[in-house]
């Protein structure tokens, strides 16, 4: 059995850890589980992050256990927020979970015998607790003072602080407890922000339960140019391909720097150290091929989404990017064709522009050229393609030529795109 501690050390995965936590690893096989709070209806790049501590903790042949916070989803967490968050609905919530489970059960193995993964919804021992009851039995065993230390709590009492959200670290040490209890689950993971809340479960283990568990806290992850970790211009990168589509969410990983892909392929993949150092030393050699990034790109690609997904997302890379035939780009479906020109100059006309003068279109109606006689000097350089095939001074423009019968796709040069919607 692989050492789990000694594994996301080297990935650089672990920012604090209770003692005694690698000995228990290495004891015997051990059930350890990561809280998720369904507040949105997918989950993102970042919720990725500890789902892959997951699938490394499995892999170690450990048993995982995902917690899906149907009851603590409807208080909210304070931990690494200025302001309270804004409270779900059940029906909300209950939304949300059905369509979080399935991204789970595409990264975890959920049927392998005594280390299958399982999800547990916290509701479901809640939904029955009396305030009273919670606050006679569980309550009494945290004082005031050990939750006030806490640097979720101090870091918010300035700027107020609901009940809700101050005794959101008991509710979570309950579910610490009632895993430890029903499942012999002995150890909580997490990232940094959360290490309070867990080791509020590992107190209430001790004081109630008389036995004893353990904690392991990931670092927050940063981008290297400062940027937040799975955050870009539009948002969050989310495992919904509707949200996300997987053409996004393969760029997203493409495109960034090779400082963070070092980083990013020792917490996303599941290759090993030798695999992982073989890639890296490749790239260091050849860094221009970029083979760092389309690594861990691909690899997550398929892992969150399918392998016809990773297969489109690179033709449609290839499309912007390399050459591409008509064919190819009329492949496309309308969403990822979309993505793929996203940004670039738009221009809207009607369908009985059509019948205009090619030339027309393209300086009148458009101003992609600034004249036709500019016009005419990158069509006889051959440097003008519509739809990515290049054209002549005798080209017309039919029907037939739009992409979903809707798009032209005008290429000036090598970089410079143009998009035509007729409607």
């Amino acid at each position: 059995m692989m050492s789990f501690v000694k594994e996301l050390k080297w990935r650089g995965m672990v920012h604090d850890i209770m003692p005694g936590t690698e000995d228990q690893f290495i004891k015997e096989v051990t059930c350890a589980y990561i809280g998720f709070d369904p507040t949105a209806d997918s989950l993102h790049i970042g919720n990725l992050v500890q789902i892959m501590i997951l699938a490394h903790l499995q892999k170690a042949g450990h048993k995982p256990i995902i917690l899906i916070g149907g009851a603590t989803g409807m208080v909210g967490d304070p931990s690494g927020k200025s302001n309270e968050r804004v409270l779900i609905d059940d029906s909300t919530i209950n939304h949300n979970i059905k369509c979080i489970e399935p991204q789970l059960k595409k990264i975890l193995n959920f049927n392998c015998g005594e280390i299958s993964a399982e999800i547990v919804n916290n509701n479901s021992w809640f939904k029955n607790f009396s305030f009273l009851h919670f606050i006679r039995d569980i309550g009494k065993h945290i004082s005031v003072n050990y939750m006030l230390a806490k640097d979720s709590v101090k870091s918010r009492l300035a700027s107020g602080l609901s009940f809700t959200e101050f005794t959101y670290q008991l509710v979570q040490g309950y579910d610490f407890y009632w895993l430890w209890k029903n499942k012999n689950c002995k150890v909580q993971l997490g990232g940094s922000d959360q290490w309070g809340n867990i080791v509020t479960g590992t107190e209430i283990i001790r004081r109630k339960g008389k036995g004893q568990a353990f904690a392991l806290t990931t670092p927050l992850i940063q981008k290297a140019d400062g940027g937040k970790f799975g955050k870009t211009e539009n948002g969050n990168i989310w495992l919904d391909k509707e949200k996300t589509s997987p053409y996004k969410f393969y760029q997203f990983w493409l495109n960034s720097s090779d400082e963070d892909a070092k980083k990013y392929i020792k917490i996303f993949s599941l290759k090993t150290k030798n695999e992982i150092e073989k890639i890296i030393t490749e790239h260091n050699n050849n860094p221009h091929k970029r083979i760092l990034q389309k690594n861990i790109a691909e690899e997550l690609t398929e892992k969150v989404h399918t392998k016809d997904d990773l297969k489109s997302a690179i033709k449609a890379s290839a499309i912007l990017f390399g050459k591409s035939t008509n064919e190819e780009l009329k492949s496309l479906d309308e969403d990822t064709f979309l993505d793929i020109f996203e940004g670039v100059p738009k221009f809207k006309l009607s369908v009985e522009d059509l019948k205009s003068d090619f030339m027309d279109l393209l300086v009148i109606k458009t101003s992609i050229f600034s004249s036709k006689g500019e016009g005419r000097r990158m069509i006889t350089a051959n440097a003008l393609s519509i739809n990515k095939e290049k054209v002549n001074l005798d080209y017309k423009i039919t029907k037939n030529t739009l992409i979903n019968n809707k798009y032209l796709l005008v290429q000036k040069g090598k970089k410079n795109y143009y998009l035509i919607l007729f409607l």
